[in-house]
């Protein structure tokens, strides 16, 4: 019995071992299993290529208007989190649909907007934590990539002659000054958020597109001379400072607004400005009735009054500015090469104030110190600094004064102009600094708004911002170029600059920018210019008053038109 129980013993315990045994590998095999499974990670990275390239930041600028965004991950994803994980918002946040392509087993995906994007507009596309790998991991870099769309090569607008586009052009830009002047005086706003804050030397440019749109038939001579009446007879009231008009002036009181601190009294580049303008006008109304006979007068007396030798401040130098605060404070003389010209030939013009040939030599041209001589961009500059600067220094003073065949002992004008301008031209076509979109469409660097302020952008201080008013205010001196550029502004980018009072005041394609603004002194020139390009109106009409006539020759100028 002993025995026979002690061998049961071992028999049953020999299965329970085995059992246990068997239990062991189970529960074993089972941890294993277990620590297997929770050890493997399925998170996922991305990398990123726009149109095949990463330029190593989360921007890409100047896209074409399907670009393809090609993300690389590191495991498969699961494809039924996509539409919720990767996300494309225009500037509103509005979401844009687009199609998806898959590779390489889900871990190469492919996105390409369903439509075209809108030129010079910015996108988001997001790749945020709802993006799942096949696994179910998370994505341990989330994305938001700045994609922002290019130029949209289509016509804006249906094609129209050149002719056709030109009186466009001058018909929309004169609605700056004649529905936006200001109520009261009829002057010039400064710009278009101004308020009643109006411009001396921009009422002369509005003054000037006023006559022109008389001759091109958009208002009636009727209405003209009526908005004329109203100028001249808010000037006549207007405060002065020894005939001189300031920059700023209130457009209901005629009281000056300082410009700046000390800038509060007479500006005589300004009043340059605005008399080039009056005397355009009174050339123009000719009539031997009353109402334009009295215009005339008006127009004469205040170009009298005006002491030009007052502001040499007993030197043989004009000077820009004197307050009735702080006098010659700002001591600035108007020396040459730049937009001043016409300050003194309308200052040696002068029956009452005038200034002699030295203050000319001496002030202006600095005995011969303006003249340059060197050549930039295979063009040889014969006035001012180096490569030309803004081009609104061969514009202002010959919106009336007529470069053609124009010359003194210091330059030829007509070449001078012409040679800035190319200069401008050339620099932009050479594009050193490589601005979005500088090319020979797209070219002109001038004073004007640029993002957060305004400055004088020129070869030497580029910007990036172009100001169409630079390259439609040489239409004399480089009409295919300019009219390169007018198609290019209206048709492809009309969209964007082409607005209530003709093109925005300037852009810059590498933000990209628009500017919302409209300027009296680039709008007015555009006018202008244009209509000096198609028929030398202003500058016939200036250049035959007998004071300039008398003032140039007294200068040394030579022209077939004095």
């Amino acid at each position: 019995m002993v025995k026979s129980s002690h061998v049961n013993y071992l028999k049953n315990n020999k299965l329970v071992n085995f059992l246990l045994a068997i239990l062991l590998i189970i529960f074993s095999s089972s941890c294993k299993k277990s620590n297997t499974e929770k050890t493997v990670n399925t998170d996922t990275s991305l990398s990123f290529w726009v149109n095949g390239s990463n330029n190593g930041t989360l921007k890409y600028t100047n896209l074409n208007l399907k670009p393809v965004i090609k993300f690389s991950f590191t495991e498969a994803i699961n494809t039924a989190t996509v539409t919720n994980g990767i996300l494309l918002t225009d500037e509103v946040g509005a979401v844009i649909p687009y199609v998806t392509v898959y590779q390489d087993g889900n871990k190469t995906i492919s996105i390409t907007p369903q439509n075209n994007l809108k030129s010079f507009s910015g996108y988001t596309l997001a790749v945020n934590d709802l993006l799942k790998s096949a696994g179910g991991g998370r994505l341990i870099n989330p994305v938001n990539i700045a994609l922002i769309a290019g130029l949209d090569d289509t016509d804006k607008f249906p094609r129209i002659s050149d002719d056709e586009l030109l009186t466009l052009v001058q018909k929309q830009t004169f609605k700056y000054f004649w529905d936006f002047a200001h109520p009261t005086s009829g002057m010039a706003r400064e710009r278009n958020t101004s308020g009643n804050t109006v411009t001396a030397g921009g009422s002369g440019f509005g003054v000037m597109a006023l006559v022109t749109g008389i001759s091109r038939n958009f208002i009636s001579r009727t209405d003209g001379l009526a908005r004329m009446q109203q100028i001249v007879g808010f000037l006549k009231t207007a405060d002065r400072f020894h005939g001189a008009f300031p920059h700023w002036i209130d457009g209901n009181t005629g009281k000056v607004i300082a410009f700046s601190t000390k800038d509060n009294g007479g500006d005589l580049v300004e009043t340059s400005l605005l008399m080039a303008g009056l005397l355009t006008a009174r050339q123009y109304f000719d009539g031997a009735n009353a109402t334009e006979t009295t215009l005339r007068n008006d127009i004469t007396n205040l170009y009298n009054e005006v002491d030009w030798n007052w502001y040499r401040n007993g030197t043989n130098s004009l000077y820009w500015h004197w307050s009735p605060n702080y006098g010659w404070d700002m001591n600035l003389k108007i020396q040459g090469w730049n937009e001043c010209l016409i300050t003194y030939v309308l200052a040696a013009s002068s029956p009452t104030h005038p200034i002699s040939k030295t203050v000319y030599d001496q002030g202006w041209a600095r005995d011969g110190a303006m003249k340059n001589g060197n050549s930039y961009y295979g063009v040889q500059l014969p006035l001012g600094n180096a490569n030309g600067g803004p081009l609104f220094l061969s514009q202002y003073s010959f919106l009336g004064i007529n470069p053609n065949g124009l010359t003194d002992v210091y330059a030829n004008y007509e070449t001078q102009n012409k040679a800035h301008t190319m200069i401008n031209y050339n620099y932009c076509v050479a594009n050193p600094a490589k601005n979005i979109g500088y090319s020979a469409e797209c070219w002109g660097l001038t004073a004007s708004d640029i993002p957060g302020g305004y400055t004088a952008s020129s070869p030497t201080n580029d910007r990036g911002v172009i100001a169409p008013t630079a390259a439609l205010s040489s239409f004399p001196y480089t009409p295919s170029q300019s009219m390169a550029a007018l198609k290019f502004f209206y048709y492809k980018l009309g969209d964007k600059i082409w607005k209530e009072y003709g093109f925005i005041d300037a852009f810059n394609l590498n933000e990209p920018w628009f500017a919302s603004s409209f300027l009296a002194i680039d709008q007015g020139p555009i006018i202008i210019m244009i209509e000096n390009y198609r028929t030398q109106l202003l500058w016939n009409l200036f250049m035959s008053a007998p004071e300039i006539k008398t003032g140039m020759k007294g200068l040394g100028f030579s022209s077939p038109k004095l």
